[in-house]
């Protein structure tokens, strides 16, 4: 499947009827449905006008790219042509990908948060000609099995609810929706956040810290660097040992585990189980741009370098393999390919003996764990696949013991391997790329790389940030100054969100601090004016996801850390360096009301808000 030029599925068969609405959109997601049977919209008016004349419910499908289970999903359902007829019949069908268009996304992933208790992608809802939700669920096979309702016999089900209890359905979805609204003006004020509060993050993170494996609570382990920052910096001023000892040893972890590319480089999404051994494949940029900056943290913290290898690692891989020619990023590689999951990743043994040779081979499989009836087992079932994911079994330096060699030398003797691996993988199809470049993903990756430039005194990384604030300058600002979200194929569109601003803030700061050019400042304070124009919150204080011109049917305020920090987060920490740096008070200020209107919030649960926290320990220092 190449997403870049709508080659997902059609009808099985290989028939490919002609294309939808689809075709004519930018995002390789929707690009991957182009052919599908399914009469499928973009969101837009269109489609909700189309829904409302023809009297018809919404069924509404959001995923991404690099989704694994929205490829199970669309093979089986909305590539079968008596899935589509169902859909087609019953509903107005819009597709949404969720990188593209996270507004809509988190709108109704709260909305599927108060339906159901399967939540992830793809997600689907069922909702109203006016966009209000009455029922939720994630991945939906085509035939009922093991408890789930399929596709077949659910489309009939609603169909029959529609049309005899309709009125129920449109009033379930209105008190949904004015229950959203009205979370979204709450007011979370409280007093300013105390050094108590910090401490009792760092005591939930300390509750439950696997000392094992690293990592937080039970698998899959997603990295969360922004969890590791946090506890670096607490160190930082308090000393606590432990609060160190949690980020290194995750991060150590992490970097010999399979949920690292040890022969490309570069971080998997997460891990399936608790020793960070086996990953769901798919490479995120905004997961490579939040590493490379925990990892150099944590260099600044220890001068050790393990972290700075690691970050120079997952810098080299970005740069490598996911920079457009005129600078920024892309966003993600799949976790498939020739249409089995991480098969770009796994090695047989004979494949390792037969490129390094007998004896360098087996020296390597010991290092790596690599093994002849393979490491890695079939999902489901459990079988041996003869395939080995790649990890480091110990340390290096443990390992030089064991091969009674030094350190140096089996570094020496890992990278020549590693290099004849990567030649070898690389003829190799690759996993598909989803080539699309966003603000904020690209202003987390230019923040990364000005940062580890400053810390690491490399002017190749200096060249990258600015050529990428660059790319994204010219390429995603409208002529009134306005960011917009998405660039691909020489197009760019769609408003920008909270997170796209304020992490171009933090990118601008970091390229001023690199560099000491001016225009960085000037043009940060520009977009800070323009944040505080559309996005902030008058009445209750903080900022909207989206600005006062968008179209969602609710704005929410985000705080609590997804996978990326929450944009309140960081504009919060933006406004504050950017006000101490240039001598404004008024945005000193902006960056202190944020801290209030989300004070009571945070302080309810303050480990499900680390970024924000970092935040507070920048802004208030000794005083917390």
């Amino acid at each position: 499947m190449n997403p870049q030029d709508g080659g997902g599925p059609g009808a099985p068969g290989g028939a490919r009827p002609p294309p939808n609405r689809l075709i004519n959109e930018k995002s390789p997601y929707l690009l991957q449905h182009a052919y599908n049977p399914v009469d499928w919209h973009p969101w837009g008016e269109e489609a909700f006008s189309r829904a409302r004349r023809e009297g018809k419910p919404v069924f509404l499908s959001i995923g991404y790219s690099t989704c694994h289970w929205c490829h199970v999903m669309a093979e089986e359902s909305f590539a079968d042509p008596e899935v589509a007829g169902l859909l087609n019949e019953t509903f107005v069908c819009i597709k949404v990908d969720r990188e593209e268009r996270p507004e809509i996304d988190q709108v109704y992933m709260a909305a599927a948060q108060a339906l159901t208790d399967t939540l992830g992608w793809p997600l689907t809802i069922i909702m109203t000609p006016d966009k209000k939700p009455f029922f939720a669920a994630s991945y939906i096979p085509k035939e009922s099995r093991y408890g789930m309702t399929g596709l077949i016999d659910l489309i009939p089900q609603i169909r029959r609810a529609w049309e005899t209890q309709r009125q129920d359905l449109e009033n379930a979805g209105n008190l949904l929706l004015e229950a959203l609204q009205n979370a979204a003006r709450t007011p979370q004020n409280g007093p300013e956040i105390t050094k108590g509060v910090l401490d009792e993050a760092y005591s939930t993170f300390l509750r439950r810290f696997d000392r094992d494996n690293g990592g937080f609570g039970n698998p899959p382990w997603f990295p969360a660097p922004h969890n590791l920052i946090f506890l670096l910096r607490y160190w930082s001023r308090t000393g606590k040992e432990p609060a160190y000892m949690m980020a290194a040893k995750t991060l150590s972890a992490m970097r010999q585990g399979g949920i690292f590319d040890q022969i490309g480089y570069g971080f998997h999404r997460y891990s399936t189980d608790a020793e960070w051994f086996v990953p769901h494949f798919e490479k995120m940029l905004y997961d490579q741009a939040l590493l490379a900056l925990a990892y150099t943290e944590a260099f600044l913290a220890s001068g050790k370098e393990e972290f700075e290898r690691t970050a120079r690692e997952t810098i080299t891989y970005v740069l490598r393999d996911m920079t457009d020619p005129g600078g920024g990023f892309y966003s993600a590689e799949d976790a498939d390919s020739e249409g089995e999951e991480g098969r770009f990743y796994l090695w047989t043994k004979n494949e390792i003996l037969e490129i390094l040779g007998q004896e360098d081979g087996e020296m390597f499989s010991r290092i790596f764990g690599v093994t002849g009836p393979g490491n890695y087992l079939e999902r489901p079932g459990g079988r041996r696949t003869g395939r080995n994911i790649l990890r480091l079994r110990r340390p290096l330096s443990a390992l030089a013991e064991e091969f009674e060699t030094t350190e140096e030398e089996l570094a020496g003797f890992v990278e020549e391997a590693r290099k004849k691996l990567f030649a070898s993988r690389e003829q190799r199809v690759h996993p598909a790329k989803d080539d699309k470049i966003l603000t904020d993903w690209n202003a987390l990756m230019i923040a990364a790389l000005a940062r580890a430039a400053r810390v690491f005194d490399d002017p190749e990384y200096l060249a990258a940030a600015e050529r990428a604030t660059a790319f994204l300058l010219n390429n995603l600002r409208r002529p009134d100054g306005r960011l917009l979200h998405r660039y691909r194929q020489g197009e760019a569109g769609l408003a920008a969100t909270l997170d796209d601003c304020a992490f171009m803030l933090l990118a601008l700061i970091e390229d001023y601090e690199a560099s000491f050019s001016p225009k960085y400042l000037q043009t940060a304070i520009e977009l800070a004016n323009d944040l505080i124009k559309h996005y902030q919150d008058p009445d209750n204080g903080g900022f909207f996801f989206v600005p006062d011109d968008a179209d969602t049917p609710v704005r929410q305020k985000p705080v609590y850390d997804g996978a990326t920090p929450s944009g309140n987060s960081a504009a919060m920490y933006a406004l504050y360096l950017l006000g101490r740096m240039t001598a404004n008070l008024e945005l000193e200020e902006t960056a202190e009301r944020i801290h209030r209107a989300f004070a009571g919030l945070v302080t309810r649960s303050p480990a499900a808000s680390p970024s924000f926290l970092t935040g507070v320990e920048l802004m208030k220092g000794e005083k917390t």
